[in-house]
């Protein structure tokens, strides 16, 4: 790992270090120390290295294109149950690694903070991961077990260049899509008797509400950088980076908790 002039390693080289890590389990504790380290000041505010195009994986699950993704199941059977929690899983795993690439991708652009708030956000992301692994092992599975979504990456490597761009698209679509359909799925796993994974999903709710949040913040202030509307520099990066369509319903409260107000992505769905 480089060091810096004051001898402590930089925080570009440990964030490369953790996503780079292929094992599930060892990219779980990397993220949080990297995390750990940057909070107790062990790591230097330096962007020696560039960030990997395409982050470290397991061997297993398969990745597969969208349209080669298998049937889930009959929804409330055991497969179906199965699959669903590996999908979710499967999500913040990758999740750990877009947070982790916007902190050393665009912290030196953007600034202590800015690193501080997504290396966080990969920690809790570690967590979330964790919480699902062990759930998948409590109901006879594990992470790998089963194909998974190959595009979820897609998403960084389009906004690479951009920061605005990827604050638009990564925490203000694709998460705080989450905050839209999740309510439904705990709805649907409390009334299969699964209480604990309800609990689990009120829980990423919960942080996922604040990653929005924390996203919306960083792109309004890239916005007013810029001397440019917050909403239409939003929905002009959405309009030319985002491969889908925003679909209601949305989750107002909970968007609107998280910082992105009705009349931000009304134009746009």
């Amino acid at each position: 790992m480089l060091m810096s002039l004051d001898h402590r390693p930089s925080v570009s080289a440990a964030i490369r270090a953790a996503m780079l890590e292929c094992d599930s389990h060892r990219k779980v504790m990397a993220a949080r120390k990297v995390a750990r380290d940057w909070r107790l000041g062990r790591l230097a505010f330096e962007f020696d290295v560039t960030m990997p195009d395409q982050p470290g994986r397991p061997d297993v699950p398969e990745l597969l294109p969208p349209g080669r993704m298998p049937k889930r199941g009959k929804a409330g059977s055991e497969r179906g149950r199965i699959a669903l929690w590996h999908a979710l899983a499967h999500i913040e795993f990758v999740a750990i690694d877009l947070a982790l690439d916007m902190a050393g991708r665009f912290g030196a652009e953007m600034g202590e903070p800015f690193v501080s708030d997504f290396l966080a956000v990969a920690a809790d992301e570690a967590m979330h991961f964790a919480l699902l692994d062990r759930h998948l092992h409590a109901l006879g599975s594990h992470y790998g077990a089963h194909p998974a979504h190959a595009g979820l990456w897609t998403a960084a490597h389009d906004t690479r260049h951009d920061v605005a761009a990827r604050l638009a698209v990564v925490p203000m679509v694709l998460e705080a899509r989450a905050l839209d359909v999740t309510p439904a799925t705990v709805e649907r796993v409390r009334a299969q008797g699964d209480e604990s994974g309800a609990r689990i999903l009120e829980r990423i709710l919960d942080d996922e509400i604040r990653h929005v949040r924390c996203g919306a913040n960083h792109f309004a202030d890239v916005a007013k950088r810029l001397d440019l509307v917050t909403a239409d520099l939003w929905k002009s990066l959405v309009s030319r980076y985002f491969r889908g369509t925003l679909k209601p319903p949305f989750n107002d409260s909970a968007r609107l908790a998280a910082g992105l107000s009705r009349d931000l992505y009304a134009g746009v769905a």
